[in-house]
């Protein structure tokens, strides 16, 4: 399921990033792509509390930019797929992650033992880094419940 919601948040952030009003989106493509309204909900309360947290969503990153995409390593090649390390190149481009986060990313890509990953264990990757908070045993520091959380 988080992996999903970063798929619409993906969604929400290129609307945004194409000067498109976060009240004017057009959700009915998401509901018509069957994600559920508890999942859009879960993606804009995510969208929500980092503008409330006073982060930029919105990056300049433009094709003039001195910005630099980071070369694999051969070893790194051959674990990830072509298409998920687009993947990543894609969530930086629209900002919604930074080139921290892709190290971090193919640091557990390669940490994790894969024999190949694709644009699937990715996205399980990028879900655990966006919708998790630094202090995972705080209550109320993430955005999904954990299996022993309790609703009062």
């Amino acid at each position: 399921m988080r992996e999903r919601i970063v798929e619409i948040i993906v969604y929400l952030m290129g609307e945004l990033q194409n000067n498109i009003p976060i009240g004017e989106i057009d959700l009915s493509v998401l509901t018509s792509n069957g994600y559920t309204p508890a999942e859009i909900s879960t993606a804009f309360s995510w969208l929500y509390d980092r503008i409330n947290l006073g982060e930029n969503l919105i990056t300049e990153v433009a094709k003039g930019s001195t910005h630099s995409h980071r070369v694999l390593h051969e070893a790194e090649r051959m674990v990830m797929a072509p298409e998920a390390y687009g993947y990543l190149i894609q969530l930086r481009e629209i900002g919604l992650i930074t080139e921290a986060d892709i190290e971090a990313v193919i640091d557990r890509v390669m940490m994790a033992g894969y024999a190949s990953a694709g644009v699937e264990e990715v996205k399980t990757i990028i879900a655990s880094l966006l919708l998790e908070a630094d202090d995972y045993f705080s209550v109320g520091s993430r955005v999904m419940l954990n299996s022993k959380d309790t609703i009062n």
